[in-house]
Protein backbone atom coordinates (compact mmCIF):
# COMPACT_ATOMS: atom_id res chain seq x y z
CA UNK A 1 0.00 0.00 0.00
CA UNK A 2 1.17 3.49 -0.86
CA UNK A 3 0.45 5.03 2.55
CA UNK A 4 0.77 8.65 1.48
CA UNK A 5 -1.50 8.17 -1.55
CA UNK A 6 -4.17 6.39 0.51
CA UNK A 7 -3.98 9.01 3.26
CA UNK A 8 -4.36 11.77 0.67
CA UNK A 9 -7.40 9.98 -0.79
CA UNK A 10 -8.94 9.58 2.68
CA UNK A 11 -8.34 13.23 3.50
CA UNK A 12 -9.88 14.42 0.24
CA UNK A 13 -12.78 11.97 -0.08
CA UNK A 14 -13.87 11.49 3.55
CA UNK A 15 -12.70 14.46 5.59
CA UNK A 16 -13.10 17.31 3.09
CA UNK A 17 -16.37 15.99 1.64
CA UNK A 18 -18.09 14.10 4.45
CA UNK A 19 -21.55 12.70 4.01
CA UNK A 20 -24.06 13.49 6.77
CA UNK A 21 -23.97 10.97 9.60
CA UNK A 22 -27.72 11.26 10.05
CA UNK A 23 -30.70 12.19 7.92
CA UNK A 24 -30.83 15.75 9.26
CA UNK A 25 -27.09 16.36 9.09
CA UNK A 26 -25.92 19.47 7.24
CA UNK A 27 -22.39 20.01 5.93
CA UNK A 28 -21.06 23.57 6.19
CA UNK A 29 -17.81 24.87 4.73
CA UNK A 30 -16.31 28.04 6.15
CA UNK A 31 -12.91 29.09 4.89
CA UNK A 32 -10.53 26.23 5.61
CA UNK A 33 -12.92 24.37 7.91
CA UNK A 34 -15.58 21.74 7.13
CA UNK A 35 -18.09 21.00 9.86
CA UNK A 36 -21.23 18.95 10.29
CA UNK A 37 -24.32 20.18 12.09
CA UNK A 38 -27.18 17.94 13.16
CA UNK A 39 -28.75 15.92 15.95
CA UNK A 40 -26.39 13.05 15.22
CA UNK A 41 -22.63 13.67 15.22
CA UNK A 42 -21.78 17.36 15.18
CA UNK A 43 -18.30 18.77 14.82
CA UNK A 44 -15.35 19.75 12.69
CA UNK A 45 -14.41 17.02 10.23
CA UNK A 46 -11.55 18.78 8.40
CA UNK A 47 -9.41 21.85 8.73
CA UNK A 48 -6.37 23.30 7.01
CA UNK A 49 -5.22 26.21 9.14
CA UNK A 50 -2.08 28.26 9.68
CA UNK A 51 -0.63 29.86 12.78
CA UNK A 52 -1.93 33.30 11.84
CA UNK A 53 -5.60 32.43 11.46
CA UNK A 54 -6.03 29.30 13.58
CA UNK A 55 -7.31 30.97 16.75
CA UNK A 56 -9.86 33.01 14.82
CA UNK A 57 -11.07 29.90 13.02
CA UNK A 58 -11.43 28.00 16.29
CA UNK A 59 -13.34 30.90 17.87
CA UNK A 60 -15.65 30.97 14.86
CA UNK A 61 -16.50 27.30 15.33
CA UNK A 62 -17.20 27.79 19.03
CA UNK A 63 -19.58 30.62 18.15
CA UNK A 64 -21.27 28.68 15.33
CA UNK A 65 -22.09 25.74 17.60
CA UNK A 66 -23.16 28.12 20.37
CA UNK A 67 -25.54 29.70 17.86
CA UNK A 68 -26.96 26.25 17.08
CA UNK A 69 -27.43 25.68 20.80
CA UNK A 70 -29.29 28.96 21.19
CA UNK A 71 -31.64 28.03 18.34
CA UNK A 72 -32.23 24.59 19.87
CA UNK A 73 -32.73 25.96 23.35
CA UNK A 74 -30.00 23.74 24.78
CA UNK A 75 -26.23 23.46 24.78
CA UNK A 76 -24.94 21.72 21.64
CA UNK A 77 -21.97 19.45 22.44
CA UNK A 78 -19.61 18.99 19.51
CA UNK A 79 -16.27 17.52 18.53
CA UNK A 80 -13.21 18.70 16.65
CA UNK A 81 -11.74 15.58 15.05
CA UNK A 82 -8.00 16.23 15.03
CA UNK A 83 -5.52 14.19 13.00
CA UNK A 84 -1.80 14.02 13.69
CA UNK A 85 -0.95 15.60 10.32
CA UNK A 86 -3.25 18.61 10.77
CA UNK A 87 -1.73 22.10 10.79
CA UNK A 88 -0.62 24.13 12.55
CA UNK A 89 1.47 21.72 14.62
CA UNK A 90 0.29 23.30 17.87
CA UNK A 91 -3.40 22.98 16.97
CA UNK A 92 -4.06 20.66 19.97
CA UNK A 93 -2.76 23.34 22.35
CA UNK A 94 -4.95 25.94 20.69
CA UNK A 95 -8.02 23.69 20.98
CA UNK A 96 -7.29 23.17 24.68
CA UNK A 97 -7.02 26.91 25.20
CA UNK A 98 -10.42 27.35 23.54
CA UNK A 99 -12.11 25.00 26.01
CA UNK A 100 -12.02 21.70 24.14
CA UNK A 101 -10.89 18.54 25.94
CA UNK A 102 -9.05 15.64 24.26
CA UNK A 103 -10.39 12.11 24.39
CA UNK A 104 -8.37 8.91 23.95
CA UNK A 105 -6.25 8.91 20.80
CA UNK A 106 -7.02 6.28 18.18
CA UNK A 107 -5.11 4.96 15.18
CA UNK A 108 -6.42 5.70 11.70
CA UNK A 109 -6.04 2.29 10.05
CA UNK A 110 -6.89 1.32 6.47
CA UNK A 111 -6.84 -1.91 4.48
CA UNK A 112 -7.29 -2.49 0.77
CA UNK A 113 -10.07 -5.04 1.01
CA UNK A 114 -9.26 -7.46 -1.77
CA UNK A 115 -5.47 -7.21 -1.48
CA UNK A 116 -4.95 -7.06 2.28
CA UNK A 117 -7.82 -8.90 3.97
CA UNK A 118 -8.98 -12.50 4.26
CA UNK A 119 -12.74 -12.36 3.72
CA UNK A 120 -13.30 -16.01 4.64
CA UNK A 121 -13.05 -16.03 8.43
CA UNK A 122 -15.93 -18.02 9.94
CA UNK A 123 -17.00 -17.42 13.54
CA UNK A 124 -15.94 -19.88 16.23
CA UNK A 125 -18.11 -22.94 16.95
CA UNK A 126 -21.35 -22.09 18.68
CA UNK A 127 -21.50 -18.55 17.27
CA UNK A 128 -23.72 -17.35 14.44
CA UNK A 129 -23.43 -14.04 12.63
CA UNK A 130 -26.86 -12.48 12.18
CA UNK A 131 -27.47 -9.45 9.94
CA UNK A 132 -29.24 -6.51 11.57
CA UNK A 133 -32.45 -6.06 9.59
CA UNK A 134 -34.99 -4.61 12.01
CA UNK A 135 -35.60 -3.05 15.42
CA UNK A 136 -34.88 -6.32 17.25
CA UNK A 137 -31.47 -6.58 15.62
CA UNK A 138 -30.74 -2.93 16.41
CA UNK A 139 -31.72 -3.49 20.05
CA UNK A 140 -29.31 -6.44 20.26
CA UNK A 141 -26.47 -4.34 18.86
CA UNK A 142 -27.20 -1.50 21.28
CA UNK A 143 -27.29 -3.94 24.21
CA UNK A 144 -23.82 -5.23 23.31
CA UNK A 145 -22.43 -1.71 22.93
CA UNK A 146 -23.94 -0.58 26.24
CA UNK A 147 -22.33 -3.47 28.08
CA UNK A 148 -18.94 -3.40 26.33
CA UNK A 149 -18.36 0.34 26.04
CA UNK A 150 -20.58 1.67 28.83
CA UNK A 151 -23.03 4.53 28.49
CA UNK A 152 -26.22 4.75 26.45
CA UNK A 153 -25.99 3.96 22.72
CA UNK A 154 -29.64 4.45 21.82
CA UNK A 155 -28.69 7.35 19.50
CA UNK A 156 -26.45 4.99 17.53
CA UNK A 157 -29.36 2.58 17.37
CA UNK A 158 -31.66 5.23 15.94
CA UNK A 159 -29.08 6.24 13.33
CA UNK A 160 -28.50 2.58 12.42
CA UNK A 161 -32.24 1.94 12.04
CA UNK A 162 -32.47 4.92 9.68
CA UNK A 163 -29.40 3.77 7.75
CA UNK A 164 -30.57 0.23 7.12
CA UNK A 165 -33.98 1.56 6.09
CA UNK A 166 -32.51 3.97 3.55
CA UNK A 167 -32.56 2.97 -0.13
CA UNK A 168 -29.88 2.05 -0.86
CA UNK A 169 -28.76 1.37 2.72
CA UNK A 170 -26.09 3.72 4.03
CA UNK A 171 -24.95 1.22 6.65
CA UNK A 172 -25.04 -2.48 7.51
CA UNK A 173 -24.57 -4.22 10.83
CA UNK A 174 -24.09 -7.69 12.23
CA UNK A 175 -24.61 -9.29 15.64
CA UNK A 176 -22.80 -12.43 16.81
CA UNK A 177 -25.18 -14.72 18.70
CA UNK A 178 -24.32 -17.58 21.05
CA UNK A 179 -27.17 -19.65 22.50
CA UNK A 180 -29.57 -16.87 21.61
CA UNK A 181 -27.51 -14.20 23.39
CA UNK A 182 -25.80 -11.33 21.55
CA UNK A 183 -22.08 -11.49 22.39
CA UNK A 184 -20.54 -9.13 19.81
CA UNK A 185 -21.72 -6.55 17.31
CA UNK A 186 -20.46 -4.01 14.80
CA UNK A 187 -21.48 -1.99 11.78
CA UNK A 188 -20.01 -0.81 8.50
CA UNK A 189 -20.89 2.57 7.05
CA UNK A 190 -20.82 3.26 3.33
CA UNK A 191 -19.57 6.56 1.91
CA UNK A 192 -21.15 6.93 -1.55
CA UNK A 193 -18.98 8.50 -4.20
CA UNK A 194 -15.78 7.47 -2.41
CA UNK A 195 -13.52 4.43 -2.31
CA UNK A 196 -14.01 4.04 1.45
CA UNK A 197 -16.28 2.18 3.81
CA UNK A 198 -15.67 2.42 7.56
CA UNK A 199 -15.96 0.03 10.49
CA UNK A 200 -17.56 1.05 13.79
CA UNK A 201 -18.28 -0.80 17.00
CA UNK A 202 -16.92 -4.33 17.00
CA UNK A 203 -17.32 -4.70 20.76
CA UNK A 204 -17.27 -8.21 22.24
CA UNK A 205 -18.45 -9.35 25.66
CA UNK A 206 -15.51 -10.25 27.92
CA UNK A 207 -16.14 -14.04 28.11
CA UNK A 208 -16.00 -14.27 24.30
CA UNK A 209 -12.84 -12.28 23.67
CA UNK A 210 -9.83 -14.04 22.22
CA UNK A 211 -11.93 -16.67 20.44
CA UNK A 212 -12.00 -15.16 16.95
CA UNK A 213 -15.40 -13.46 17.12
CA UNK A 214 -13.95 -10.01 16.44
CA UNK A 215 -11.95 -11.29 13.46
CA UNK A 216 -15.03 -12.91 11.94
CA UNK A 217 -17.01 -9.67 12.32
CA UNK A 218 -14.27 -7.72 10.54
CA UNK A 219 -14.17 -10.21 7.65
CA UNK A 220 -17.96 -10.30 7.39
CA UNK A 221 -18.27 -6.52 7.17
CA UNK A 222 -15.33 -6.29 4.78
CA UNK A 223 -17.08 -8.72 2.44
CA UNK A 224 -20.23 -6.59 2.55
CA UNK A 225 -18.24 -3.46 1.71
CA UNK A 226 -16.43 -5.22 -1.13
CA UNK A 227 -19.73 -6.42 -2.59
CA UNK A 228 -20.90 -2.80 -2.57
CA UNK A 229 -17.85 -1.84 -4.65
CA UNK A 230 -15.67 -0.17 -2.01
CA UNK A 231 -11.90 -0.52 -2.32
CA UNK A 232 -10.75 0.49 1.16
CA UNK A 233 -11.91 -0.26 4.68
CA UNK A 234 -11.10 2.33 7.35
CA UNK A 235 -11.33 2.15 11.13
CA UNK A 236 -10.42 4.38 14.06
CA UNK A 237 -8.74 1.74 16.21
CA UNK A 238 -8.44 1.71 19.98
CA UNK A 239 -5.30 0.46 21.67
CA UNK A 240 -7.01 -2.90 22.28
CA UNK A 241 -8.11 -3.53 18.69
CA UNK A 242 -5.03 -2.09 16.99
CA UNK A 243 -2.83 -5.23 17.27
CA UNK A 244 -5.65 -7.47 16.02
CA UNK A 245 -6.36 -5.24 13.04
CA UNK A 246 -2.67 -5.04 12.21
CA UNK A 247 -2.47 -8.84 12.11
CA UNK A 248 -5.53 -8.92 9.86
CA UNK A 249 -3.83 -6.64 7.30
CA UNK A 250 -4.71 -3.08 8.31
CA UNK A 251 -2.02 -0.40 8.09
CA UNK A 252 -1.74 2.58 10.44
CA UNK A 253 -1.72 5.90 8.57
CA UNK A 254 -2.11 8.51 11.31
CA UNK A 255 -3.43 9.18 14.81
CA UNK A 256 -6.79 10.81 15.43
CA UNK A 257 -7.93 12.45 18.66
CA UNK A 258 -11.44 13.73 19.41
CA UNK A 259 -11.43 17.14 21.09
CA UNK A 260 -14.87 17.73 22.60
CA UNK A 261 -16.64 20.92 23.57
CA UNK A 262 -19.63 20.72 25.95
CA UNK A 263 -21.45 23.43 24.07
CA UNK A 264 -22.28 26.89 25.34
CA UNK A 265 -24.92 27.10 28.03
CA UNK A 266 -28.11 28.74 26.83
Amino acid sequence: MDKQAVLAAFNEQIRRRPGPASGDGVIETEGHVVRQMGTGWSGVAWSDLNAVGADRAIAAQVERFAQAGRLAGAACPWEWKHYSYDLPADLPDRLLAAGLAPGPAEALMVAEILDDLNLNVPPPPGVQLMPVLDRDGVDSLVAVHDEVFGGDHCAIGQALLAGIGHQPPTTAAVVAMADGIPVSAGRVEFHPGTEFASLWGGGTLAPWRGRGVFRSLVAHRAAIASARGFRYLQVDASADSRPILRRLGFVELATTTPFTHPGTAV
